[in-house]
């Protein structure tokens, strides 16, 4: 009996010699950096900037006030600033790249690997600046905002009356929210709920929903319980309201200006030479710091919980 059988060429045997169309590499834990767009920054020659203020009290210089005949006598005086005012001084995000000469030479196509390995370590860097603008202990927006600018969530999940609370805390122009997606998701839920759906807004060329015409910015910089991406179905973050501009005595990002081999914004990129085995190397820094130029140019609410959805069986209206 005659074999029937084809004998075909095979997507394994045909994969050898097919030509793959490749990626750049993919680095998912990157994220938008709209912090850096809508933050105003301001370059420093020194890598220290002063903070100097005047010292707080409800009429700082006395004024004749009427067209009292009788009263002659202008008050005299001078304006009080603080003796000890703050200094920020900008810290320091380095890493150094290591790239086998080697691999570069022969594996440079169609993507330049020196390239990529520098691009991808850059936005590493500018992630953890972000994070540090958020974070840090020492120029962090969230740890350094002033006790009085702080409040607590009502009901736990953030409402528009906690919204509009931080709004009186940063009333005079205030620039935008700053929250994780998991918070805004939260808000926009309460607003669904009470039949006020926020309206959206472009800046720096992106779409948000808004609060008042103000608004908010997401971020995974501030955590959830701690963590950037959480998986649990609850968890506790904050959300900031923030002024920004030097103009608006707001918050400003501050970088040092004119650093040798400058890529971006404070951030260097050096060759650091070629050992005896052929890897070249590369030191990059990005010298950056956050100032808080009046108290209430941030204010924090505290204690939003970003799962707890509202119960309409036991609560209809």
């Amino acid at each position: 009996m005659a074999n029937n059988e084809i004998n075909a060429l095979g997507r394994n045997a045909a994969y050898q010699l097919a030509n793959v169309t490749k990626t750049p590499p993919q680095y998912g834990a990157l994220t938008p950096k709209w912090l850096a767009r809508v933050l105003e920054f301001k370059g420093l020659e020194a890598g220290i900037y002063r903070v100097n203020r005047v010292v707080e009290g409800d009429t700082p210089l006395d004024a004749l006030c009427g067209q009292d005949p009788k009263k002659v006598d202008i008050p005299q005086g001078y304006i009080e600033y603080e003796t000890k005012p703050r200094e920020y001084r900008l810290s320091s995000i380095s890493t150094i790249i290591n790239v086998d000469t080697k691999v570069q030479d022969v594996y440079s196509a169609p993507y330049d690997q020196t390239r990529e390995q520098l691009a991808l370590a850059v936005e590493s860097l500018k992630e953890r600046q972000e994070s540090q603008i958020v974070n840090s202990d020492d120029y962090g927006l969230l740890k350094n905002a002033a006790e009085g600018q702080r409040i607590q969530s009502r009901y736990g999940r953030p409402m528009p009356d906690d919204l509009d609370e931080l709004l009186t805390k940063v009333w005079k122009e205030p620039s935008f929210f700053l929250a994780h997606p998991r918070a805004i998701a939260a808000f926009e839920r309460e607003c669904t709920r009470r039949g006020v759906p926020p309206a959206s807004v472009n800046v720096a060329g992106g779409t948000f929903i808004a609060w008042r015409g103000v608004p908010l910015i997401p971020t995974d910089k501030l955590f959830v319980d701690g963590l950037k991406n959480p998986t649990a179905k609850t968890g506790k973050t904050n959300i900031l309201l923030i002024r920004t501009g030097e103009a608006k005595r707001g918050v400003i990002g501050l970088y040092q200006t004119g650093v040798p081999n400058e890529q971006s914004r404070g951030l260097s990129v050096r060759f650091r030479g070629i050992d005896d085995n052929g890897v070249a190397s590369y030191l990059l820094s990005v010298y950056c710091s956050a100032a808080i130029l009046s108290d209430d140019a941030v204010a924090v609410l505290e204690d939003v919980e970003v799962g707890d959805y509202y119960d309409y069986t036991q609560n209809p209206v």
